[in-house]
């Protein structure tokens, strides 16, 4: 009789697997993801919470992401991107993890082995981040992916069977059932505690904040004009509070730096001699406080990527000549500034515009507080005029002194230009889009921004009408935005609602919309509403 030859992997069991085994193995596999997850948390949280798998691959994602996806991300979830990513990441491993659960029935050995790969490659991002300094963030990867390759290997043993000599055994999924079911409590039990531990670097981070005494500015921010806030109900506050001022940066999770620990260097072209500051150090300076304006380059026409603050920091310019750094225009030989963050975010700024006289500020105070830590604690970067991506790096630790032929910042080869004013912008805050106001007066307020320049003008057009003044607010600054007011007369029916600005410089908004890529969109906000009958 002739011998036949096997090719392949060794199964680990002759038995034509049922249908009912190869969905009990499936979950196997979704329980090993499972328990391999919520262990990797619970002991990044005693680690450090961006070592945990999840959020060092989501990070690694992010970089890889291109531009124009990110911005797409941004516009469709908002502030909640990251959260869809998270979640998108999730789903992928879960169909990967029933794949690999369906391996292992065939090959107990493999199953267990890609698990273990999928540990490693979570051990890979985590050191790999730019904020990683310690082999210690790949513990939690590499840790979760043993538990979890072990519960796989054990799990399908109870679902394959080798003949014996003197016939087969039969799996055992009562058994099978009895484990995963304990197993999934004991790791939702797991990843309960991981969520409310704190890992001892966040709770040096917080301390810390609570610790800081923010100093009496040298030069305080004039009051707020009293005309600056119009008492229209709907339209945004003058001074944005920091629990809703816009967050959008590219951090699955929010760094959270030790203050004490934390230190600002201070180097490269031009530069006399290289500095190391301690926040300490930087308070001790003469500070300012300054009502500025932020915007995002993602904002859409009318959209809500924009916010005002009373910032508390020192003048950067001082502190760059001090360190003997002279703008271009004084024959410096750096033209472009590059923050970098703790996370390895890079900010590239042009040197000529924070020496020019405004008020570009290394701010470590936010409307009276210090700063929050979503909004950059201990120090950030705030540059009046210029869009956030090339001005207000957040978490800062590090300045350098360079060119843009040299180096291009983070968001250069994504497709966003290197140098980005704040375009003339102006939005309508109320009435609401597809609002259903009634007959009579109604108030169309919003504001209207131009860091740098200031609003001259806004104007309101109702449907295909002659464009009217709107009220203006006071200004507060040419850096801060400004508020304005518009009494219309509202009748029947459908009606559409646009508005438009003139800068300081005289200059109006054109009327074309673009996109927010490469340098920020622009374009009229207009509103439809129905008006309702008396």
């Amino acid at each position: 009789m002739k011998a036949t030859r096997t090719t392949g992997a060794p199964r680990d069991t002759d038995r034509e697997p049922t249908r009912t085994d190869r969905l009990l193995a499936a979950l196997g596999g979704l329980l090993a993801a499972y328990v391999s997850l919520a262990v990797a948390d619970l002991v990044a949280s005693r680690v450090r919470p961006e070592a945990g798998p999840v959020l060092a691959i989501g990070d690694a994602v992010v970089d890889r992401t291109p531009a124009a996806l990110k911005d797409w991300a941004i516009r469709t979830f908002g502030e909640s991107d990251k959260t869809v990513l998270q979640l998108g990441i999730l789903l992928l491993l879960a169909l990967l993890a029933l794949g690999i659960g369906l391996l292992a029935l065939r090959h107990r050995r493999l199953g267990a082995l890609a698990v273990a790969a999928f540990g490693v490659l979570g051990a890979l991002a985590a050191v790999t981040r730019p904020d990683s300094d310690s082999a210690l963030d790949a513990v939690p990867s590499l840790i979760g992916a043993a538990v979890g390759a072990v519960l796989l290997y054990a799990l399908t043993g109870l679902l394959t069977t080798t003949p014996p000599k003197a016939g087969a055994t039969r799996p055992d999924r009562r058994r099978f059932l009895i484990v995963a079911a304990s197993t999934g409590l004991a790791a939702t039990g797991a990843a309960a505690l991981g969520r409310t531990v704190t890992s001892p670097v966040e709770e040096n981070a917080v301390a810390s904040r609570a610790a800081v005494r923010l100093p009496r500015p040298a030069s305080p921010a004039p009051p707020v004009p009293a005309g600056a806030q119009l008492r229209v109900p709907g339209i945004s506050p003058f001074v944005t509070p920091n629990r809703d001022f816009y967050r959008v940066d590219t951090a699955l999770v929010v760094p959270k730096v030790d203050a004490d620990r934390w230190r600002l260097r201070l180097h490269g072209t031009g530069v006399r001699g290289e500095l190391t500051l301690t926040l300490r150090e930087l308070m001790a300076r003469r500070t300012v406080e300054r009502d500025i304006t932020l915007a995002c380059v993602s904002n859409e026409v009318g959209g809500p990527y924009v916010g005002n603050a009373r910032w508390l920091g020192i003048p950067l310019a001082e502190l760059l000549r001090e360190a003997g750094v002279r703008p271009p225009s004084e024959g410096g030989a750096a033209d472009q500034l590059v923050a970098r963050s703790v996370d390895g975010m890079t900010i590239g700024t042009p040197v000529e515009e924070i020496m020019d006289g405004r008020d570009a500020l290394l701010a470590f105070g936010m409307n009276g507080e210090p700063l929050p830590f979503t909004h950059g604690f201990p120090v950030r970067m705030i540059v009046p005029g210029l869009y956030g991506y090339v001005s207000a790096c957040k978490w800062i630790e590090s300045i350098e002194l360079t060119t843009f032929d040299a180096y291009d910042a983070y968001w250069v080869p994504r497709g966003w230009a290197a140098q980005a004013p704040v375009k003339t912008q102006s939005r309508i805050d109320t009435p609401r889009p597809f609002g259903r106001p009634a007959t009579g007066t109604v108030m169309v307020a919003g504001v209207a921004w131009a860091q740098h320049r200031g609003i001259r003008r806004v104007e309101v057009r109702i449907d295909e009408g002659p464009w009217q003044d709107a009220r203006l607010a006071a200004e507060d600054s040419r850096d801060t935005w400004r508020q304005w007011t518009y009494p219309w007369t509202a009748t029947p029916g459908r009606h559409t609602l646009t508005v438009r600005a003139t800068d300081g410089t005289g200059a109006t908004q054109p009327e074309r919309r673009t996109t927010t890529m490469p340098d920020g969109a622009q374009g009229w906000h207009s509103v439809v509403v129905t008006v309702e009958g008396a």
